[in-house]
Parts: structure tokens; C-alpha cells; sequence
């Protein structure tokens, strides 16, 4: 791929998250004087990022071009698709389209961030509908996914149209809605795709994703079979999961309990829409279901992905306020597992056991099945639409390297293929693909509800103190006489065992003592020479040689 500048009448596409990674995915559509966004979801983050909550999009593209910047298109709505709306709407005053559950859970979502968004303008659309904006005309076409109302988008330009799955599978008995819109997808194909831009999830994995269907039967079959209550964990925003559960313990003469903001918040949305079928009098209330017998009651709760305050997590060890595992319950986590969180995870099941619970995870029984396309069906989307140009997507760098390689064996030109970088600029007109220079696709960090406030000296000096602990030296000092007025208080958090302690405080004192010494013979005023870096230094060298570790040094002088 060449690199080279100029712009006039080309399309550019600009990536700022959801490229070799999974999550906070991104996407800038422009032409001219007119930019789109599609998607704007939040990443996880890494165990080495202490204290952030989640990884937002760099917006910085976005205010540099802000009066191009015209409308954000949303293909579902999942949290790594739709969690950074709330701070891009803060910003930016543009219309937002999606499709009816997509932009119910946004509604929830921008009153749950509460005070900093108002009059967001929301658009309602439906599949088969097109939205012109500028050059463009977006077409929304229905696909299958884990989530009710997800598409994939036909973003028309003046060089042809783009494809832009987003996430999907091919579901041929879906739970709710529509099959996937194999037709429109061929369709463009026989028009002539410019582009296709295509998620790379599960393209390690052979063959077809089963049906959704296929869980209903697993539940039917493991709800006969319980004696006791049954939590079911699973991503609270699968709302086709919802229903087979729904199914099942309806099928087994079980009453249905939502445990966890998230699912309760999905569950109302769902249902407001008319898109769960229940029995009056299934769903009951946490204290309503005190007065059931344990073979009477599922509860669904979240925390499939171990997440440390989610409910199931909460139970398991013993700190909810209403629950707590009884022996012979039995849990089932339906959800596959995301990479990283294999760890907590399987604490939380540890811990499950512990307590006398039977645990039922899909190693162990067909309790899930993938909302992502295998690598046959991402070959059926791309032999249908038949791209000129092909932009692998949602993706480690594995998957997107394995997702162009199968593109180029189905005919794609090598030099017609590319894997970007978040923040990368790639230009496209009709023969060839740019690489026309970059911009801020780092992420920002979130804590709390802030934004752009945890940098990399914050993160840094949050990794010392998890890691190597903080010792604190309290002096204080006679201003009039220069000298220490009292013996020092050392103090050590997290840093060594309470039996070396007595002697690294005396080291610490010896130390201290030594450069209030220097400062005096070389008449220097006491508080700054102890304020200063020298004594902060001296401890630190101090503290390595004793103890081969490196805790944060905090020193405070107090002036009597």
C-alpha cells in the first residue's frame, strides 16, 4: 500500500478503535466536506491500568473537523458499540440514528450518565430504510447477532458503496426478527462494492456458528434436571437469551428473577418493545421470590465475565445484601469468556464450588453459542458482495492478518487489502488504497465519570503503589533553631512484612538525621533540603538495596 497526500474527491476512513482490538470500536466516513462516525463504544482495561473504569475513543480527529462532522450511525447496541456516546454528545451536537433497541438502551444509557447530556438527538430507524447525509446514503440491513435490532450498514458514496458489518452472524431461526439480509448484501455485490469492512472476531473458527435456538434446548434439558434454585449468568444485554431462559423455566413450572442493574435496565427496554413473549406473573421481584421453594425459582443475573461488583460475584462471595449461595444450587454461565477475564472468572467459580454450588460453564455443556460469524459465513459476505477494496475489522492482529488472507485467496488483489492501526488515514478512490497519515487513536482513559484526567504518570504511579507500596516520612522541623524537632514518623503501606518494619524505620530515621546533618553543616535551611529531592532520593536508594523494591516515597514537613 502506497503512502502519498491529496484528498479532492476521495473517500477516507479512519479508524479510532476496534482495530487490532476487540472493543471501542469507532469508524470515520469521509468525503469532502463531509464526515460520518459509525459506532462509538467503550474497550475494558488492561490489569495494568489500576483505578479506570473503561477506555474511551481519542476524540481529537472529531474536534479538529467538527464542522464536517455531521451524524453518528450506530449498528447495535452493545457497550462496545454505544458506552462513549455520553461523552461524545457532550461535545458534539450531531444527530444519532439506530434502530429501536439500539437507541432505547442509549436513552438509558445517557440518564444513567445523568446530568451532562441533554436534547440528545436521537433518530429512529428501521431496516431497509436510507438516510442521506451530504454525499453519502446510509442503508440499514438487518443481521444476526446477540443483540436484538443490529445491522450492518450500505454507506453509499459518489465511488460506490461501502459495506460495513459491524457485528454479526448468519442465524437461519433466529429467536426474534429478521434473517439476515443475505439479498441486500448480494445485491450490492451486483452493483459493485467499493469496499467491504468486515468484523474478524471469530475468524480462527471453522464451519457456522449454531443457532440461538440450540441454547433453548440445552436449558429445557439442565432445568429438568435441577432440584434446587438456578442463577443463570450471561451478558445482560443478550436479550434473545433472556427469552430462552424465560422459555425454559416457564417450560419447568420456574418463576423468573432479574438480578443486576444492567439486565433489569435490558429487560425493561426489551420489553417495552414487545420484543419478550412471558406469561403474566413470570417475572417476580427479589423478595417475592423468598416465598418460592427452590425448585420453584432462575435467577438471571450479570457478572458472566467475573466482573468484581456485579451481582453473581456479589453472591458468590457472600456480600450481596439479599443473596447468597445455598448448597445444591446450581449455576450456569452462558457466555463465552473474553479474553483477559479468564482469571477472574474462574475465581468466581472456585468460589461457587466452594459454597456447595453445582457450576455449569460451556466447557462443560452447550450453554452458549457465539454471536460472531465463523469463518465460513465471513467467506458467504464476502463472495456476495465481492469487494474491490477489503478492511478487515474488530479484531486482534491475528484475526485481521487471517481475515485479509482468506479475502486475498477468494480473489481480493493483495495490494487491494490493508490492516490498519487505530488512527491510521486511509484514502480510497477507484484503483488504489492510501495510507495518507494518522492521527490520536491511543484512547482515553476513564475514572470515575471524568474524562482525559488518569495520563500515564497517574496510571504510573497507581502501578508503584499496587505494586511496591507507599512508605511515608512525617518530619517536623524548628524553623527558628534549623533542626528535626521530634523523632520522625515513618510510615510503610503494602511495601514489606510487618516483621521487617522495626528496622527499615530505624534505616529510614538514620537516613533522615544523616541529610538534616549535611543541610546544617553547609548552613542550608533544614525544610527545604528535606522537601527537596535529596532526602526522597536517598530513601528510595536506601529502601532498593535493603529490600530490592521500589515504593513511593512521600515526605511531608511540618514547620513548628
Amino acid at each position: 500500500m502506497k503512502k502519498q497526500k491529496a484528498d479532492t474527491g476521495k473517500l477516507k476512513i479512519t479508524p479510532l478503535g476496534g482495530m487490532r482490538e476487540v472493543g471501542k470500536n469507532l469508524t470515520v466516513y469521509e468525503y469532502d466536506n463531509t464526515m460520518i462516525v459509525v459506532d462509538c463504544g467503550i474497550a475494558f482495561p488492561e490489569e495494568d491500568m489500576p483505578g479506570v473504569d473503561i477506555i474511551i475513543p481519542d476524540f481529537t480527529y472529531l474536534r479538529e473537523n467538527q464542522a464536517k462532522f455531521k451524524a453518528v450511525f450506530l449498528t447495535h447496541g452493545h457497550e462496545d458499540h454505544i458506552g462513549a456516546l455520553p461523552w461524545l454528545l457532550r461535545e458534539f451536537q450531531v444527530p444519532v440514528y439506530g434502530n429501536r433497541l439500539t437507541l432505547k438502551l442509549v436513552e438509558l444509557k445517557l440518564q444513567d450518565r445523568g446530568t451532562h447530556v441533554k436534547n440528545a438527538d436521537l433518530r429512529l430507524v428501521t431496516a431497509g430504510m436510507k438516510v442521506g447525509i451530504g454525499p453519502f446514503s446510509i442503508e440499514f440491513i438487518p443481521v444476526n447477532h446477540s443483540i436484538a435490532d443490529a445491522n450492518a450498514l450500505a454507506i453509499d458514496t459518489p465511488l460506490g458503496p461501502v459495506i460495513h458489518t459491524g457485528d454479526f452472524k448468519i442465524d437461519h431461526t433466529p429467536i426474534h426478527g429478521e434473517q439476515i439480509g443475505l439479498d441486500r448484501f448480494a445485491y450490492y455485490g451486483t452493483k459493485g462494492v467499493l469496499a467491504l469492512f468486515s468484523e474478524s472476531t471469530n475468524v480462527e473458527i471453522p464451519g457456522y456458528t449454531q443457532s440461538e435456538r440450540s441454547v433453548g434446548d440445552t436449558f429445557n434439558q439442565l432445568f429438568a434436571e435441577c432440584k434446587g434454585r438456578i442463577f443463570v449468568a450471561t451478558f445482560s444485554s443478550n436479550v434473545y437469551r433472556l427469552q430462552q431462559i424465560i422459555s425454559a423455566a416457564e417450560a419447568n413450572s420456574r418463576k423468573v428473577v432479574l438480578v443486576g442493574r444492567s439486565v433489569l435496565n435490558v429487560f425493561k427496554a426489551a420489553d417495552s418493545l414487545g420484543y419478550l413473549d412471558m406469561a403474566p406473573g413470570t417475572i417476580k421481584e427479589l423478595d417475592e421470590a423468598e416465598q418460592l421453594k427452590d425448585d420453584q425459582v432462575v435467577y438471571i443475573t450479570t457478572g458472566s465475565q467475573g466482573e468484581p461488583m456485579s451481582a453473581l460475584t456479589r453472591i458468590a462471595f457472600a456480600s450481596h445484601r439479599q443473596l447468597e449461595i445455598h448448597e445444591h444450587d446450581t449455576v450456569i454461565f452462558s457466555s463465552s469468556m473474553i479474553p483477559g477475564n479468564e482469571t477472574q472468572i474462574y475465581r468466581v467459580i472456585n468460589e461457587l464450588f466452594k459454597r456447595g454450588a453445582h457450576v455449569i460453564y460451556r466447557s462443560l455443556a452447550d450453554v452458549h453459542v457465539s454471536g460472531h460469524a465463523y469463518r465460513e459465513e465471513l467467506k458467504l459476505i464476502i463472495a456476495l458482495t465481492k469487494p474491490r477494496f477489503f478492511i478487515p475489522a474488530h479484531g486482534e492482529y491475528r484475526h485481521l492478518k487471517q481475515h485479509a488472507d482468506i479475502a486475498v485467496a477468494m480473489g481480493v488483489d493483495p495490494e487491494k487489502t490493508t490492516i490498519l492501526n487505530n488512527g491510521d488515514i486511509l484514502m480510497i478512490d477507484q484503483e488504489s488504497l492510501v495510507l495518507s497519515g494518522y492521527t490520536s487513536g491511543q484512547g482515553i482513559p476513564i475514572d470515575g465519570s471524568g474524562m482525559g484526567d488518569v495520563d500515564e504518570s497517574v496510571l504510573s504511579d497507581r502501578r508503584l503503589l499496587a505494586d511496591d507500596g507507599v512508605v511515608v516520612a512525617v518530619i517536623a522541623v524548628n524553623k527558628k533553631q534549623n533542626s528535626i524537632a521530634a523523632t520522625p514518623q515513618i510510615m510503610a503501606r503494602g511495601f514489606i512484612y510487618e516483621s521487617e518494619i522495626k528496622d527499615v524505620t530505624k534505616n529510614c530515621l538514620e537516613r533522615i538525621n544523616q541529610v538534616a546533618a549535611k543541610a546544617k553543616q553547609q548552613n542550608r535551611p533544614l525544610t527545604a533540603a528535606l522537601r527537596g529531592n535529596e532526602l526522597s532520593s536517598s530513601l528510595q536508594k536506601l529502601l532498593f538495596e535493603r529490600t530490592r523494591r521500589r515504593p513511593m516515597i512521600l515526605v511531608s514537613v511540618i514547620e513548628l
